[in-house]
């Protein structure tokens, strides 16, 4: 039997992340060609999305980063009991500084106090990583790059909020992340997807929104309220008339995934990650099978 204490993985985590940092997924591929055959031809809308189709390309044949801004490494574990959290956190810090030294990613981990640069991606909880035991016997994991620019429009709304008329209801989210959209314009890099979250307390209801943007574009939420909010939402978003990079156009976000969760009662948190049109995710898979340690992506 493999020794789960034990188990290598550094060298797959460091092609995670260039496969990540340097392949866009098909989904979004895919997604930002048909926006830009919807666009008006030669208009800034339309020349926007070309140049970002070109630069995928180029990334992907070149194994260079699709952005310059590679973003906060953001790690979902799911691992089989007995797998020890702590190896594969090290062996995580340890690819990040490979793929670093690679130029995979960019030296993105600052210390807050003193301005500092690591200059290897690790730091104090850096990078982000979750861990989750389940019963498969699979060590799954799935890797989010989340800018910088994205990140900074990216929000979180308290309701009943009266200004936007927002109360605690499926209406009132329908308002605040449609608020989210328009205050972002084009600073976020849109065309955007839009990881929202209902409910939790602050802090959860952050990380539940990123855990959207792990879905694909083409998914089906499996609650029927939040499938039809998402593409109402998509739908409206894209009636704004922001446009790629807020130039203006058809296509403001490309795709909105809602999560929700539990709450207090005295709390109704609305949570808005933003994420642009970069949306680098990778999916790796090791299955663990007699003394065999196999390796998968997607």
């Amino acid at each position: 039997m493999v020794n789960l204490k034990t188990i290598e993985l550094t060298d797959a985590l460091v092609e995670l992340i260039r496969r990540a940092a340097t392949d866009l997924p098909t989904d979004m591929e895919q997604a930002i060609a048909r926006a830009q055959q919807r666009e008006e031809p030669g208009s800034a809308a339309a020349s926007s999305l070309e140049t970002i189709l070109n630069n995928v390309k180029l990334a992907r044949a070149n194994a260079t980063p699709i952005c310059q801004d590679t973003g906060t490494p953001i790690f979902e574990i799911h691992h089989p009991l007995g797998v020890s959290t702590r190896s594969l956190a090290e062996q995580i810090r340890e690819a990040a500084a490979v793929a670093t030294e690679r130029a995979y990613l960019r030296p993105n981990a600052v210390d807050s106090l003193t301005g500092a640069n690591s200059g290897d991606n690790t730091g104090i909880d850096f990078p982000t990583m979750h861990f989750h035991e389940w019963d498969e016997a699979t060590i799954q994991v799935d890797l989010l790059l989340k800018g910088g620019g994205c990140e900074n429009v990216s929000t979180q709304y308290k309701l009943p909020d009266g200004g936007l008329k927002a109360g605690r209801d499926l209406e009132g989210v329908r308002r605040v992340v449609l608020d989210a959209v328009h205050q972002a314009q084009g600073q976020g890099c849109a065309p955007a997807v839009l990881g929202v979250a209902i409910g939790g307390d602050r802090g959860s209801s952050y990380i539940k929104s990123k855990e959207q943007l792990f879905r694909k574009l083409d998914d089906t939420n499996p609650d029927e309220n939040l499938a039809a909010l998402e593409d109402r939402l998509y739908e409206e978003s894209n009636e704004l008339g922001i446009g790629p990079m807020g130039f203006g156009g058809k296509t403001s976000v490309l795709g909105v995934k809602i999560g929700a969760q539990h709450r207090l009662p005295a709390s109704y948190f609305v949570s808005v990650a933003y994420m642009c049109w970069a949306n680098r995710r990778a999916r790796m898979m090791i299955s663990l099978t007699g003394e065999d340690v196999e390796v998968s992506y997607a």
